[in-house]
């Protein structure tokens, strides 16, 4: 009950935050996919020097 509680204040808070703040909004999603890009980078760095 809890977890269904807080999945939908979390689509609610996400949907206000886009519609009041696209701005803000689209640095977060541009901040969170440079970090997975990183993150990917590293992962590939370490087997590239790994196999090599």
């Amino acid at each position: 009950m809890v977890k269904k509680v807080l999945t939908w204040a979390s689509i609610a808070f996400l949907i206000f935050f886009v519609a009041y703040r696209p701005a803000s909004a689209a640095e977060v999603v541009k901040s969170i996919g440079s970090g997975i890009v990183d993150i990917g980078t590293g992962f590939g760095d370490f087997f590239t020097r790994l196999v090599s």
